[in-house]
């Protein structure tokens, strides 16, 4: 990368690693039942920045679809990295535990509230989305 490293980040075992050269310009909480699925959690963060913005490296990157979404993750210890949606093509979404300074990223909402666990209580104050927080080319906000 030719740009300075502003953040960087990387999966559990060290073998995938990830650089960004600027701020992001996305950090959200995702409540939605794929995000539950893919990262074990009962909500997950994610911090988004260009695709030109960053730099990810890993011989033991592996990936999975689910429909225009695919999830990346480390293949040996198979901590989530990234996820990247073909309708956003110029995008990549980074989960926000995956970086070296996570408590740099501070998400400013909620995405796809209609699916929150009942028991899950997050009184930031923060808007709430009953969908997707980015808009879509075609219009929708999954």
């Amino acid at each position: 990368m030719n740009a300075p490293t502003l953040h960087a980040g990387g999966c559990r075992c060290g073998a995938v690693r990830f650089e960004a050269s600027a701020e992001p310009h996305h950090i959200s909480y995702c409540h939605c039942g794929d995000c539950r699925k893919a990262s074990g959690a009962p909500v997950s963060a994610f911090v988004g920045f260009k695709t030109g913005e960053v730099a990810l490296d890993g011989k033991t990157l592996k990936s999975f679809e689910n429909g225009p979404v695919a999830r990346s993750f480390c293949g040996t210890c198979g901590a989530p990295i990234a996820y990247v949606d073909s309708r956003l093509p110029d995008d990549v979404y980074f989960m926000l535990g995956a970086f070296d300074q996570p408590a740099y990223f501070k998400p400013t909402h909620h995405a796809h509230v209609r699916e929150q666990l009942p028991f899950v209580h997050m009184p930031d104050g923060l808007p709430r989305h009953l969908k997707g927080s980015v808009p879509r080319p075609d219009g929708t906000e999954e």
